[in-house]
């Protein structure tokens, strides 16, 4: 009974905890950006729907993520490696938020440049949408009716990301990391930096969305959306996989990065007209 304590409340206790540290410290940095910048204040207040659609999107950008972490878990066992794991990719995937907030404040008070994030953002989408298609064809005995229309869709995509490619070399997440034995410490640090590589998805997720939806509580979702994950990784890690890589949900997100990716074009049409006009 205490080992069982130590190895999976520990950890999980520990990631709650860490999930209110950090969202205390996101209210803080919206906080100064009001400040800051006067025009365009941000709403600190958030309801359910925002919290929700903020889990979804993170959870849905985070299959490479929860795959990578759960090798990263196999390779170093124990609750005191879990604990930096959590510590590392908690605080990683927080100020990656808080760094793509700061940006989009920033370039909020200059419409070219909001425009050409946007841009991008929607560009990145398409990217993901081909891999959730890519990912649905790899699993050959499930959804057979789909293949077609997926490989379809799968294929025009990869042409259009063809075209865009200079620009999607610098934002596609590097898949290339190896998840290896590190100690307490090394482990933490080389847990952060995976949000920043693996989660670079994210970014065009959150940025089509600001526009439609309080940021304050899309910000807490993903945060939320983090803890969730982790708590799944360290309690069930197979499992937690399993239901990231679910052909319902990589068929579902390859559609809503597509629509994602549609509405960002619009966004930047619509900036671009209201700048000029």
């Amino acid at each position: 009974m205490k080992k069982v304590f130590v190895h999976q409340f520990v950890p999980i206790l520990l990631t709650f905890v860490t999930f209110l540290a950090l969202s205390t410290l996101l209210y803080g940095l919206l906080l100064l950006l009001n400040s800051i910048f006067v025009q365009n204040q941000i709403i600190l207040d958030f309801r359910k729907r925002d919290v929700l659609i903020g889990i979804a999107v993170y959870l849905k950008t985070a299959i490479d993520f929860a795959i990578f972490i759960g090798n990263l878990m196999k390779t170093n066992p124990g609750w005191k490696k879990r604990v930096a794991i959590e510590l590392g990719t908690a605080i990683g995937n927080a100020f990656g938020t808080f760094l793509i907030l700061t940006l989009w404040v920033v370039f909020k008070q200059i419409p070219i440049l909001m425009a050409v994030m946007v841009f991008i953002a929607s560009v990145v989408l398409f990217r993901m949408a081909q891999e959730s298609f890519e990912e649905f064809l790899k699993q050959k005995n499930s959804f057979i009716k789909m293949r077609r229309p997926a490989y379809l869709l799968q294929s025009q995509l990869n042409f259009v990301n063809k075209i865009f490619r200079p620009i999607l070399r610098f934002f596609v997440p590097n898949l290339s990391l190896k998840a290896k034995k590190l100690s307490f410490l090394n482990l933490v640090v080389f847990s952060f930096t995976i949000p920043f590589i693996l989660g670079l998805d994210d970014f065009a997720g959150y940025i089509s969305l600001f526009s439609i939806i309080n940021v304050f509580g899309f910000a807490l979702g993903v945060m939320v959306g983090h803890m969730l994950l982790n708590i799944g990784l360290f309690a069930i890690p197979k499992k937690t996989v399993e239901i990231v890589t679910h052909p319902f949900v990589l068929i579902g997100g390859g559609f809503a990065f597509i629509l994602l990716g549609g509405w960002g074009f619009i966004e930047v049409i619509r900036i671009l007209f209201s700048s000029v006009f």
